[in-house]
């Protein structure tokens, strides 16, 4: 019995941390999207914590088998290491006694696995559309963002210069132009035109109800302008007070996947009539019996693992959890071709699994066990040096220096410190990148069966994706490989022994820290060179998955833009290739006041580049003062006009329409001055443009706030190391994401948004690294 529990506690306490690593790898996919809720919208902190919490469930299913197996290999290789298998066989007590124990857990996390999977996933995707529906339904008259043209009112165009946000919330600088037709608006005068009508006030008050998704606006001092049906009579009206009724479109209410969201039984019953409806099912029951059966094959590879422990399992739960998931992904994709039944496809990964597991354990008492672990990694390390021979190299200078030794770091502590480290960073970085692989997969099966994508553009899409997992997985990495490598050193006492040397603990982080620079760099060269393409080509994959229109880059279909100055066009058509803009109306406002100053109207426009202006047919102009009555009306209709001071090119018209991600810094920052130009918000933009300098930096910054604790907890072994890093990451998302989300509402300026949690840690780490006992 004391075996028993010891063998438990040991393997539970490394399967929880894992299974917390790895939904906490996962969760970040998620978590940008709800900190922008908290902070945008006014859904209750309660209906938001739930939000959270209904992500788990999904990420669960594919978590608590990795954990398992992480478990049982890092607790089984780590008594192995030790001696303690040994001694427990040279009492008499054979290997295969674990295996009760490890079965015990692995049942225990089978029946865990099962609830999620095949009650709490179902519910909390049906919970979790609910709640959006909600929300959505909420926030169908959502803030108008100032200094960008709202085209998502009903023949509505709104423009607001600035928002004062509060229990009222007040606009300045209000530009609205309502489109509805002559004979159906509400008009003063029965002589209108079809034309737009052009309200503009000082300040304006505006009260949503929701109810009725509408915006009531009180504009106050304020000037309407409608042209008539004949040019030359023009309605130029003001008022102290007025009101309006902006109406919100409908919103579109999200749908759930149907089999996805369908309780379990009535799944069985949809099972008989679609493949889609036997894969979903079969794969509810097959990955929670995972836990067992990755447990099986695992036990045998921890108990005969002679050394290397804690790392050896580490390489080894990577390469199980591969073969596991690739395999089922494969198969699935067979199934949905028709070659396999669906039933034999989804089940056959946990089929191999088991009689690999029946075969190891049978032979594990065997005279002359091998170490399986073992000679598995260096077989593998064959095949890896094999194909590096066989890489062209260029002949060189023979170097006098050991291998091992590094010429910028002569020490060979610094290499063996570095080996630990690098080791561990690569590994976890592929562990994470992994799981968050398969994580996609599962996510985006339902649109791949339903829009018969072929596997190869899945795999195209995980390709493309990966550039951005490395990008945003590397901090993480970092900052739990320093908590490995040093807690290891200091429990196996090598850091009293350097310390002994005369080695301090400030020189023993310097390859550390320098390794990690370089990192910083090399993940902004990579944000720079690589990512952007890399995030076009995987958007574009996605949304094709998910069978969505592709994304059109070039947006002549935008009819309002503001132009240099206080200058905003409008036209119903624009021509890029000819260079035509088909009814085209220019206004011009007083700065000071937002009056409009005043109004081009034309049938077309066609820019000249050898006058560097556009040439106005078919028009007229009209000057306004402060009166009632328009003080100069220029017509020149059937003729035409320039006018110098509109030199906007057609270019200028022609923005491209790109998300922060699929550019670089320099891209992004051009194309913020252009949108600024044009009148469109770029405040979020702002901030991931600072955020491009910033989130690279962090991985020296995880680094730096990694090695003092890393020394604290140091005695209590590696997975403790583990545990410190998740609440680091916690904290570190936590706080990048409120300040991300405050600045995408100007609630923070850009760049205290993107740099604040850079500041807020770097200076924890510099703090605790000066009162480390070194």
């Amino acid at each position: 019995m004391t075996l028993g529990r010891t063998v438990f506690r040991e393997i539970t306490s490394s399967a929880i941390l894992g299974i917390v690593l790895f939904t906490f790898v996962l969760f970040l996919q998620r978590v940008g999207r709800l900190f922008e809720l908290l902070v945008r919208s006014s859904m209750p902190i309660d209906t938001v914590g739930l939000l959270f919490v209904l992500v788990l469930p999904f990420v669960l299913t594919f978590t608590i088998p990795v954990g398992v197996l992480v478990g049982t290999l890092i607790g089984l290789s780590r008594m192995a290491s030790d001696g303690e298998i040994t001694a427990m066989r040279a009492a008499g007590v054979p290997g295969r006694r674990v295996f009760w124990p490890v079965m015990t857990f692995a049942v225990l996390a089978t029946a865990a696995a099962a609830a999620t999977s095949l009650w709490l996933t179902p519910l909390s995707i049906q919970e979790t559309y609910r709640v959006l529906n909600k929300l959505v339904a909420e926030q169908m008259t959502a803030e108008i963002r100032p200094r960008v043209f709202e085209e998502t009112l009903t023949n509505t165009i709104l423009y607001v210069g600035d928002v004062e946000p509060g229990p009222v919330t007040r606009w300045k600088k209000v530009f609205m132009a309502d489109l509805t037709p002559a004979n159906e608006r509400m008009s003063r005068t029965e002589e209108a035109s079809d034309d737009p009508r052009i309200t503009v006030a000082a300040e304006a008050i505006a009260v949503a109800d929701v109810e009725r998704s509408h915006i009531q606006v009180s504009m106050l001092n304020g000037r309407t302008y409608e042209v008539g049906k004949d040019p030359a009579q023009y309605f130029n009206t003001g008022f102290p007070k007025g009101d309006q009724v902006l109406v919100a479109e409908p919103p579109e209410i999200r749908t759930a996947k149907a089999y996805s969201e369908m309780p379990t039984f009535q799944l069985m019953a949809e099972a008989e009539k679609s493949v889609d409806a036997r894969i979903e099912l079969h794969q509810r029951f097959a990955l929670p019996l995972g836990c067992i059966l990755l447990a099986l094959a695992g036990l045998p590879l921890g108990v005969s693992t002679r050394k290397a422990g804690k790392s050896t399992a580490i390489v080894m739960t990577v390469l199980l959890a591969f073969t596991y998931y690739m395999a089922l992904i494969s198969l699935i994709g067979v199934a949905r071709q028709g070659t396999l039944p669906a039933g034999i496809a989804v089940w056959m990964p946990n089929i191999a699994f088991a009689i690999t597991g029946i075969i190891l354990l049978a032979r594990l008492e065997r005279p002359g066990d091998r170490d399986w672990a073992g000679t598995a990694l260096t077989w593998i390390g064959r095949i890896l040096r094999g194909m590096l021979h066989r890489l062209p190299s260029r002949p060189g200078p023979i170097s006098r220096r050991s291998g091992g030794r590094m010429p910028l770091l002569p020490q060979i502590v610094d290499t063996y410190i570095l080996n630990g480290f690098l080791f561990y960073f690569g590994l976890l970085l592929a562990s994470f990148v992994l799981m968050t692989h398969v994580y996609q997969f599962f996510e985006l099966l339902g649109d791949v069966i339903r829009n018969n994508i072929p596997m190869q553009r899945v795999f195209a899409f995980l390709f493309f994706l990966t550039p951005k997992l490395l990008y945003d997985l590397a901090p993480l990495s970092v900052l739990v490989a320093v908590l490995v490598t040093f807690g290891i050193l200091t429990k196996n006492n090598e850091v009293t022994a350097m310390k002994a040397c005369g080695v301090s603990l400030h020189r023993l982080t310097i390859p550390i820290l320098l390794i990690s620079a370089g990192l910083s760099g090399a993940l902004f060269a990579f944000d720079h060179y690589i990512i952007p393409d890399t995030n076009r080509k995987q958007d574009a994959i996605r949304n094709e998955i998910r069978g969505k229109p592709i994304q059109t880059y070039l947006r002549p279909d935008r009819k309002w833009i503001f132009g240099n100055g206080s200058r905003i066009y409008y036209y119903r058509y624009f021509d890029p290739v000819s260079s035509v803009m088909g009814g085209i109306s220019v206004y011009e406002l007083d700065p000071g006041t937002f009056r409009l100053t005043r109004h081009i109207s034309a049938e077309r426009a066609l820019w000249q580049p050898s006058l560097k202006t556009w040439i106005f047919q078919n028009g007229w102009m009209r000057e306004l003062g402060g009166g009632t009555n328009g003080e100069t009306f220029r017509d020149f209709r059937g003729q035409t006009a320039t006018f110098p001071e509109l030199n906007e090119p057609p270019s200028y018209f022609l923005k491209e329409v790109k998300q922060d991600k699929q550019m670089n810094y320099h891209e992004l920052a051009s194309y913020i001055s252009e949108l600024q130009q044009s009148g469109f918000d770029t405040v979020r933009l702002q901030v991931q443009f600072y955020k491009k300098f910033s989130v690279p930096l962090f991985t020296l910054i995880m680094a730096l706030i990694a090695v003092p604790f890393a020394f604290v907890t140091g005695n209590r072994g590696a997975m403790a190391g583990v545990g410190v890093s998740l609440g680091i990451a916690i904290a570190y998302l936590a706080t990048n994401s409120l300040f991300e989300q405050m600045g995408n509402v100007a609630q923070l300026p850009p760049q205290v948004a993107a740099w604040s949690p850079d500041a807020v840690f770097s200076l924890a780490g510099l703090y605790m690294m000066a009162r480390l006992k070194s």
